[in-house]
């Protein structure tokens, strides 16, 4: 048995499997899945799991070298804009409009939907590499 935080097969073959420059998205349960864009669908319930509890267990295996939220989340989720901005530390963090939020995730491996109820609680992350 996998012993690191993040147990979810799927999710985790998928970091394994990705380059630099590949972008992952995690979602609040709302986001729209692009045709063609693979879903790892995880969400439960209202809340499980939470936006941070993936970003929590994803950090803990992705290497990340820049992400992009939605600026949108800043007014209207600010709390869950600090979380964000804790939990990547000094990772690069870039904002733009949701729309164009939403037309980036397209071009993502994967997009990672948790059961968050909270408006705008997406990230898209860019792979970095360890070396």
């Amino acid at each position: 048995m996998k012993k690191t935080m993040l147990l979810n097969a799927e999710l985790s073959q998928l970091i394994a499997a990705m380059g630099h420059g590949d972008q992952l998205v995690i979602a609040d349960a709302g986001l729209p899945v692009p045709p063609g864009t693979r879903c790892i669908d995880l969400a439960v319930s209202g809340g499980v799991p939470s936006f941070d509890q993936v970003l929590l267990a994803v950090l803990s295996e992705l290497q990340v070298e820049s992400a992009v939220a939605a600026g949108e989340m800043l007014d209207r989720s600010p709390a869950l804009a600090g979380v964000l901005r804790a939990r990547l530390g000094a990772i690069p963090l870039a904002h733009v409009d949701h729309g164009t939020f939403k037309a980036r995730s397209a071009g993502a491996r994967a997009i990672v939907r948790t059961g968050e109820f909270t408006p705008y609680a997406n990230v898209i992350l860019s792979a970095g590499v360890v070396f």
